[in-house]
């Protein structure tokens, strides 16, 4: 299950634990193509592309796809009542979480804070 999102996509288990495991900065958008999702894909695809963060690793991934069971799952989101959730990763370690919309400062500000080069 692939979003048709601008952003690279993750659709099993084993690839987001390859992500994970092969970059010390992640950024995934876990969501549906909804009102609430679509800005924040397009945040993250704006910020890719702007070279600042060129230490982040940005990708989508389908809220829907039984394989994303370990972010809907996790401590840091379990409680979470709207999409998408946007989870942060340090050095594998999910660090911080939001759900719902974002605008792109609240993005960059997350960045900022949780993810340094």
């Amino acid at each position: 299950m692939i979003l048709p999102t601008d952003l690279t996509h993750i659709a099993t288990y084993k690839e987001l634990q390859e992500i994970l495991d092969s970059n010390e900065n992640v950024v995934i958008c876990c969501g549906r193509m909804g009102p609430m999702c679509i800005p924040v894909y397009g945040h993250m695809k704006e910020l890719e592309e702007s070279g600042e963060y060129e230490h982040v690793t940005f990708r989508d991934m389908a809220f829907d796809n039984p394989e994303a069971a370990p972010i809907r799952n996790h401590d840091r989101c379990k409680n979470f009542m709207g999409l998408p959730f946007t989870v942060y990763y340090k050095n594998g370690e999910m660090v911080h979480a939001t759900s719902s919309i974002q605008s792109k400062e609240e993005v960059v500000a997350n960045l900022n804070q949780f993810l340094t080069a």
